[in-house]
């Protein structure tokens, strides 16, 4: 993903740094409609369970939010088929701006994945409002297992049968996997899907499953705890919170490069005055530096943007994906 994660560092660079004064500008040219927005709850329906890099995003944002807005910012968790059940909620909710989706990169790899079965077109039934974080995916393995590189892996695969957990069919750390053990490999290493990188993280450290691939934010803190180790991360260069894991590319993978995001997105047909203040408000929060200091402790790293440039970047993302899901002949399981 050099040229992605280029574009992302490119696009959304002078976005990240709006800060209050643009944003304080832009309510006061508002329509009178949005100046009185929002005079109720608004709440960010989470598409994944708690714990994963998804949920802990919504609800750092969730607070800060709810200062900024002077109301109530209520996260809800509505996880299932891969992200599919909270989208498929969201698209179905009123366009009034008080319910909004908060999701991962499943978004742009499910209607691929999944065809019709998605349940909704992330063209025709959402406007994208930010991307307000992103990460590596990783592969770690239980402390149990006894490898300590992706070699070392690799050749337990062709030794035993094993099993990797992943977040949910579609998600990207799952693609990222069957990449790697299925397209690269040729090996059988065999997928059991979770609902969220929580319970996908929480399945390693118990023994239930060897391997895991997840976001870094969903098994960060048990790496920190010793009882899993990764053994690769799919950014491009190694991570500040993880010096000492190498990427998969210098492993001798450099095909490899892939992020999981976390996006916000307004059902369509949601007023354009509504959507621009949201996203304002969050650029808001992302440009802050305490705000910025509790993603990274999370291995989140922040991005920000406009409405425009997060338009263009899903829709990169929703062709790039579309070719990994043909070339790794990933299947709904």
């Amino acid at each position: 993903m050099l040229k992605l994660n280029k574009n992302i560092k490119k696009v959304f660079k002078k976005s990240i740094k709006i800060g209050l004064g643009l944003a304080v500008l832009a309510v006061m040219v508002q329509p009178a409609a949005a100046q009185q927005y929002p005079d109720k709850p608004i709440r960010l329906v989470v598409a994944f369970p708690p714990g994963g890099p998804v949920d802990i995003t919504a609800r750092i944002l969730s607070v800060q939010l709810g200062e900024i807005f002077k109301q109530s910012v209520i996260v809800e968790n509505k996880a299932g088929a891969g992200g599919n059940i909270g989208a498929q909620y969201v698209a179905n909710a009123a366009p009034d701006g008080y319910t909004f989706l908060v999701t991962s990169a499943a978004f742009a790899v499910n209607p691929s994945l999944y065809g019709p079965a998605a349940g909704y077109s992330p063209e025709k039934s959402f406007i994208p409002v930010v991307v307000a974080t992103t990460q590596a995916n990783v592969i770690s393995v239980g402390e149990k297992v006894p490898v300590k590189s992706i070699a070392e892996l690799k050749e337990l695969a062709f030794k035993e049968n094993l099993s990797y957990s992943s977040p949910g069919t579609g998600t990207t750390p799952h693609l990222t996997c069957e990449n790697l053990f299925r397209a690269i490999w040729k090996s059988n290493v065999t997928h059991i899907p979770y609902k969220g990188a929580g319970p996908a993280s929480l399945a390693v450290v118990s023994g239930e499953v060897p391997i895991g691939c997840t976001a870094v934010a969903g098994v960060y803190q048990f790496t920190k705890q010793g009882k899993v180790r990764i053994l690769g991360v799919s950014s491009e260069k190694r991570l500040a919170s993880l010096p000492d894991v190498p990427t998969l590319a210098e492993q001798g993978y450099p095909q490899i490069k892939d992020y999981t995001w976390s996006a916000v997105f307004a059902p369509a047909k949601t007023p354009a005055a509504i959507v621009q203040q949201m996203n304002l408000a969050i650029n808001q929060v992302l440009s802050n530096p305490e705000m910025k200091e509790k993603f990274d402790q999370t291995g989140l790293l922040v991005v920000g943007g406009s409405t425009k440039q997060t338009s263009e970047y899903i829709g990169e993302e929703l062709k790039r994906w579309a070719q990994i899901v043909k070339d790794t002949g990933a299947k709904v399981e």
